[in-house]
């Protein structure tokens, strides 16, 4: 029945859709996946108040909520304003201490207003930002998955990606990540459990591995 399924709930990461989630799967007699779609921020909004509004599209009760890369970053804002079963983040950062260099640099200097989102909507492009300039074969493996390209999305994510105030993290949060992420390198990543060869582009390419991971993570809490 319904309603003894557990419900996971996923958000995707910057600018991507409900696509990249394509390779994971459970069985469906005792899990039940609903994926989570980026939504236009309100004018000047606040991650707290975007969160809120995301979390308010929850339906289920005692729910595991997981977000891949800046979606890893948007579930631990929205787990403040949810009972949750589990929280879990994939590719993704528990604090802005495990931010890499560029990303310091970019919220220390403004930098990353200078980004031309009006003119860098193009797949490959936008690829490139999303999951950073040196993966030129899994470019072209991610592009297909990018299909929100709202300025006003994209301005305030970037934004909000880049100057993320967490300075400690949640305690609960349950971490995967990549010994490949070159977007986030594990070098600055404590605490979590490690795929070996993963990259930042493992939600696609590394599927079977990480819904078995999830599974087993699930089935540990009960």
């Amino acid at each position: 029945m319904s309603s003894s399924k557990k419900h996971i709930y996923f958000v995707p990461g910057l600018a991507a859709g409900q696509e990249i989630f394509r390779n994971i799967s459970f069985p469906g007699e005792r899990y039940e996946m609903h994926i989570l779609e980026w939504l236009v921020p309100e004018k000047k909004e606040s991650i707290q108040s975007y969160a809120q509004r995301m979390a308010a599209k929850i339906t289920h009760d005692n729910v595991v909520l997981i977000g891949v890369s800046f979606g890893g970053v948007m579930v631990q804002e929205m787990s403040q304003f949810l009972d949750l079963k589990q929280l879990i983040i994939i590719s993704s950062v528990k604090s802005r201490q495990e931010f890499p260099r560029r990303l310091k640099i970019a919220r220390k200097t403004y930098a990353y207003k200078l980004v031309p989102t009006s003119l860098v909507l193009s797949a490959d492009d936008l690829t490139k930002f999303a999951i950073g300039p040196k993966t030129e074969k899994r470019l072209k493996i991610y592009q297909e998955y990018l299909h929100v390209r709202d300025k006003q999305y994209l301005d305030w994510a970037i934004e909000q990606m880049v100057c993320w105030k967490r300075k400690e993290p949640l305690k609960e949060v349950i971490h995967i990540h990549g010994d490949k992420d070159v977007v986030f390198p594990i070098k600055n990543i404590d605490d979590c459990i490690r795929l070996k060869g993963g990259t930042h582009i493992m939600i696609i390419n590394k599927g079977a591995w990480l819904s078995k991971k999830i599974s087993e993570l699930i089935e540990g809490k009960d």
